[in-house]
């Protein structure tokens, strides 16, 4: 089973309603299922790229950028999706980002730029990054980059917050 970084765009009201739901099933079940459109799985491309900032960059605002979209917000409770219908168990439970936060880390998303960083890929591969990846890792991380980067401005635009779990 491969570990994957989710993240979901939901509305403050669609956490009220799982909210009560999970206080009114016996099992807890928040009957969580936000549309396909508004979740995102980045696989593990987000770590990768937080490992690449800490070896090549570690004195980087964006190595804290990049956590805090991945890592949500602990004092924001969101203990109800604490469940095994919304994720597996194997990690922390879900975490949220308010809609104020998501606008926050989305324009700060927008401003980063891994071009740079990315220049430096042939040396980190040298020192045993990407060791089993196949194919061609900076186009993996720019693109999933990307999709955060876009996931995040939509939030940011539609008001909406932003759950992330590891799934």
């Amino acid at each position: 089973m491969a570990l994957t970084q989710q993240l979901a765009r939901v509305s403050l009201q669609y956490l009220d309603r799982c909210r009560e739901a999970a206080a009114s099933a016996p099992d807890g079940d928040p009957h969580w299922g936000p549309p396909g459109e508004d979740t995102l799985d980045l696989g593990w491309a987000v770590w990768e790229l937080l490992n690449f900032y800490r070896w090549a960059q570690p004195d980087s605002r964006n190595i804290g950028i990049l956590e805090r979209s991945i890592c949500g917000d602990l004092n924001t409770p969101v203990a109800f999706l604490d469940h095994p219908e919304v994720y597996d168990g194997f990690d922390g439970p879900p975490a949220l980002l308010a809609p104020a936060t998501v606008t926050e880390v989305a324009r700060a998303l927008a401003a980063m730029e891994i071009d740079s960083l990315l220049a430096t890929l042939p040396a980190y591969r040298e020192v045993g990054g990407f060791s089993a990846f196949a194919g061609d890792p900076g186009t993996y991380l720019a693109e999933h980059f990307a999709l955060l980067r876009s996931f995040y401005g939509i939030a940011g635009r539609q008001g909406m917050a932003v759950v992330v779990w590891v799934d």
